[in-house]
């Protein structure tokens, strides 16, 4: 088999990128480890970026999440039960939009079969070849028969746990690596949300974050020790915590309910550099992680595709390679910006094993700042809503 691009991953950034490519004319292959419904069985957060939104206008998949999507003008920061509101628009010329992540695979899925794109599940044991020379090669298993494909360009989309990061000798990448000493116990519930747009708490209790996914289906998350199992949480334990950690009028308000998904996720800040070796090139969470405080994980995976994108059609169109050989530096500087944002954010409003009092003074200082200067909030509202590409 012959394409243009290899893609290693059918998550949202692999198959936005292939939307897009598509669009111009350039083929690609996508390969997915799982099938098609255990990627859509992943739940993730739903915060958007404009910039992702209009990529999504540029692949054409934008339509339900126009009609769907929650626009959301401001966000709301608790600190031990006061709790006030950032206008996201006026300060920042723009707002986000709720609408989950789920939602925009699926919307991709779709988009990549009614054009007829190949799209190849349970593809195991990839490996990459090749990609430090001219003629780069990906081989897969499916269904017990070996496959390989020949290439132009491999596009890593695998995440973290993937191949792609490793097939970069540790000779030439350098790895740089936080590890928060606490976990986000997440719940989804079919619950109407407790705000129509998303509150920030922090508290001696920890942290807490109010979320939805439409009118009637709510995301929750309390901070929860490293070492915490989904069996230790009932339900009744879960709401009970988000309670005491959120402003007393909020807390009378929360409707609670079964949950119908939980799970535990670490926190940790990651980059790699550099994010392309040869004719390979990371994107998203091949190359970066973020904390979830900033819900930066899929908009930075976003601005990779961007960068890509763009790049790729230079390439072919215009036989212009600039574009490919400043991949890495262009997409790199827009990573850290996000992980240092998402890293204040989190140290911000969480509860540490070895914070002092000096520590909590410092929080509750600078929640006073950003609560009370107009030039911290337009720096917040210009990080959260997205920086430019």
């Amino acid at each position: 088999m012959r394409t243009q691009v290899v893609i290693i991953g059918g998550g949202p950034s692999g198959m936005l990128l292939g939307q897009l490519l598509h669009r111009h004319g350039i083929d690609s292959v996508v390969l997915e480890r799982r099938d098609r419904a255990h990627v859509l069985s992943r739940i993730r957060a739903g915060v958007l970026e404009q910039g992702l939104v209009g990529l999504l206008d540029a692949a054409g998949v934008a339509d339900r999440l126009h009609r769907e999507g929650f626009v959301h003008d401001g966000t709301n920061i608790s600190m031990d039960g006061a709790m006030f509101r950032l206008d996201l628009t006026a300060l920042a010329g723009k707002p986000v939009v709720v609408y989950g992540q789920t939602e925009v695979t699926r919307d991709l899925y779709d988009a990549r079969a009614a054009a007829g794109l190949p799209l190849i599940d349970n593809a195991e044991g990839v490996a990459i070849h090749g990609v430090d020379g001219d003629r780069p090669e990906v081989s897969f298993t499916r269904h017990g028969i070996e496959h390989r494909i020949s290439c132009d360009f491999v596009a890593g989309c695998d995440g973290f746990h993937g191949i792609s990061r490793r097939t970069i000798p540790a000779s030439v990448r350098q790895d740089y690596e936080k590890v928060y000493p606490f976990g986000w116990l997440g719940i989804l519930s079919e619950t109407p949300p407790v705000s129509h747009e998303l509150i920030y708490a922090g508290s001696d209790a920890g942290f807490a974050l109010c979320s939805m996914r439409n009118a009637n289906l709510s995301r929750y998350y309390v901070q929860c020790a490293a070492m915490d199992r989904v069996e230790d949480w009932t339900d009744a334990r879960f709401w009970a915590e988000l309670r005491r950690r959120l402003p007393g009028d909020v807390a009378d308000a929360l409707v609670t309910g079964p949950s119908i998904e939980k799970s535990i996720a670490p926190l940790r800040s990651f980059v790699t550099e550099p994010m392309r070796w040869g004719r390979l090139f990371l994107v998203g969470d091949a190359a970066h992680i973020v904390p979830p405080t900033g819900a930066k994980g899929l908009n930075t995976a976003a601005s990779d595709v961007h960068y890509l994108w763009q790049a790729l059609v230079q390439h072919y169109c215009d036989n212009d390679s600039n574009g490919l050989n400043r991949y890495s530096e262009q997409a790199l500087l827009r990573v850290w910006k996000a992980e240092r944002f998402s890293w204040w954010l989190t140290t911000l409003l969480h509860r540490f094993p070895d914070q002092t009092g000096f520590d909590r003074r410092m929080q509750a200082a600078e929640i006073a700042f950003l609560r009370d200067n107009h030039a911290a909030q337009v720096a917040f509202a210009q990080n959260y809503v997205g920086l430019p590409y």
